[in-house]
């Protein structure tokens, strides 16, 4: 491809840092107050990419720079190579240990996309982990909406099928046998699938772990998406979060279970391309 001109890169560069400090120099200034977000904290600490990393744009691994005479690269050195005056990522420097952590998280993502989605789980990963009330998780940030008897009587009456690790392994020691299946790390690539709000929201997480190689552009339509599907998994909790302005997705009745099925098929819809992009992007590397 042809090398995209130094003003329109920098251009570039320089709106990417604009947008991404919408959300990170409030958020900033939020938890330097020790002011805690049940939506945007998850998206900080859980999904452990550093709000610096996020604001900092990159190109993907199949993009050429061109650098003026005698600049030098405004890049780290370490995956960069400078040709005359084109800059670009260079697959060969990757070490054997980088190729197959690559390998792995494309792997795992095209496992989940080829998997048929399962929408009968109606968001109760949140629910399974306050049941019996052991840990109450957002207990400091917001209140639960229901008593403790309704949440335990709602996940004892529906069937619990969480097939993602990560959330299953937050249920409560009580909620854990009810699950239909028992995820553990070992057996994710034969469990998770594309309906699945958290292994949508990984996608963030999958992007950040395969830079700089795919690039911010990626990086940040993910983050968005992430940010996107934190409120809908909050919002069908068992937690009141009308203090942050967010309407509750009421999945202890059938209208709200209806709701959120809907959500989560739009998620899996906008999910897709981006896992698809990741995918091509991560297989063409590393064939390279």
């Amino acid at each position: 491809m042809p090398a995209l001109p130094h003003q329109e890169w920098t251009a570039r560069r320089e709106a990417h840092f604009a947008k991404a400090q919408l959300h990170t120099a409030p958020t900033r200034k939020r938890l330097s107050r020790g002011e805690p977000h049940p939506v945007y904290d998850f998206l900080v600490r859980y999904y452990r990419l550093s709000l610096g990393r996020l604001e900092t744009w990159q190109p993907s691994w199949e993009m050429t720079l061109a650098l003026p005479p005698d600049e030098p690269s405004p890049f780290p050195e370490k995956h960069y190579r400078v040709d005359g005056e084109t800059l670009s990522l260079n697959p060969y420097v990757l070490s054997e240990k980088e190729q197959k952590r690559l390998k792995h998280i494309a792997h795992l993502l095209r496992c989940t996309q080829s998997r048929p989605a399962n929408f009968a789980c109606h968001g109760l990963h949140e629910w399974a982990m306050v049941y019996r009330g052991a840990e109450i998780r957002h207990r400091e940030t917001v209140p639960l909406r229901l008593s403790q008897n309704e949440i335990n009587a709602l996940v004892e009456s529906r069937p619990l099928c969480c097939t993602h690790f990560d959330a299953f392994r937050f249920f409560s020691p009580e909620a854990q046998p009810l699950n239909k299946t028992q995820p553990d790390l070992w057996s994710r690539e034969e469990n998770e699938q594309p309906g699945c709000i958290h292994a949508n929201m990984d996608l963030y997480k999958w992007a950040y772990k395969s830079m700089p190689w795919v690039g911010s552009d990626l990086l940040w339509e993910c983050f968005l998406f992430a940010l996107k599907a934190r409120e809908i998994d909050m919002r069908a909790s068992p937690y009141d979060l009308s203090s942050y302005e967010y309407n509750a997705i009421p999945v202890e009745t059938p209208e709200g279970r209806k709701e959120y099925e809907e959500e989560q098929r739009a998620l899996t819809e906008t999910a897709k391309p981006l896992r698809q992009e990741l995918i091509e992007s991560l297989d063409n590397l590393l064939r390279t």
